[in-house]
């Protein structure tokens, strides 16, 4: 084979393996961004689904049982007044004796 032949042929042997290179070096970087990309999507949309798991929680979660009532109050007005006339009528009669008023008149008085 003639010399220029040879080059030839060796010029396109190496272009086309210069440009083979090229052409799987850019599909690896386009691979590379691609899978970073689609990584970062992936990381986006986790977190958007936490975000809408932690604001639209179940009710249950937050209810607050409500406070039970309050419990009835203790005789007074009226109730507690006759009440304590009854046991001074006792206690002037000598039913009750100075310690049994007295006991009965805080009973009464505590609720």
């Amino acid at each position: 084979m003639p010399m220029a032949r040879r080059r030839r042929r060796r010029r396109t042997i190496a272009r086309a393996t210069v440009g083979t290179a090229v052409v799987a070096g850019t599909a690896g970087a386009v691979h590379h961004h691609q899978a970073k990309k689609w990584a970062k999507q992936d990381q986006q949309q986790y977190e958007a689904q936490q975000y809408e798991q932690q604001q639209y929680a179940p009710e249950e979660e937050y209810y607050e049982e409500p406070a039970p009532p309050p419990p009835p109050a203790a005789a007074s007005g009226p109730d507690l007044t006759e009440q304590l006339q009854q046991l001074g009528e006792l206690h002037a009669s000598g039913v009750l004796d100075d310690e049994e008023f007295a006991a009965a008149k805080a009973k009464l008085l505590a609720g």
